[in-house]
């Protein structure tokens, strides 16, 4: 009797060291290299919508830096559990500006892309030049005037570090699973 108390015992230690070490490898691979996350909204149609839930790649901005046109997570300003997800327009040193027609500018040069889903209505902060920081970028959801994007002051530039991941698959629905397109 005491063998098979010894035996048990045994079998419910492993069980427990099994179940934490399982713990301890999904911690660290959503803090470290990937993360589930939710589009909330509509900032980001056509590319996404409401309810798709993504894969976010925690680990390729260690090894190399942001560029334009990738659809990253960051959190807002003042709530770090409030997470917010745009496209990147404006990257360091350049400077944006929007004119009354809606275009973009980079450094005074037309930005072309075909992200933005209508003509920009409200320029807001850049309707003046913005000069970026050597660690800022300026951010867009594509649907651009349903957006609160870095053209608003609660938003702001983005700070390198305050990016959590770059957005990398779209997994739900799954009729619409796909790696997203960044350039």
């Amino acid at each position: 009797m005491a063998t098979k108390k010894k035996g048990l015992a045994r079998e419910l230690m492993g069980w427990v060291a099994y179940v934490a070490l399982l713990i301890l490898a999904v911690n660290l691979i959503t803090t470290y290299v990937g993360q589930r996350v939710r589009v909330e909204g509509t900032s980001m149609e056509q590319t996404l919508h409401d309810g798709d839930a993504l894969l976010l790649n925690k680990i390729s901005y260690r090894f190399k830096d942001p560029e334009r046109y990738d659809i990253i997570v960051f959190p807002f300003q003042g709530n770090e559990d409030e997470k917010y997800i745009k496209r990147i327009i404006g990257m360091p040193g350049e400077t944006i500006q929007i004119d009354d027609t809606g275009t973009i500018y980079i450094n005074g040069e037309v930005l072309n892309e075909d992200y933005g889903a209508e003509v920009i209505e409200d320029p807001g902060t850049a309707a003046q030049p913005i000069t970026l920081g050597d660690d800022e970028y300026f951010v867009m959801g594509d649907n651009r005037n349903w957006s609160s994007d870095s053209r608003a002051e609660e938003v702001g530039l983005i700070k390198r570090d305050k990016i959590l991941g770059k957005a990398f698959i779209r997994i739900w629905p799954l009729k619409s699973f796909k790696v997203l397109k960044h350039q």
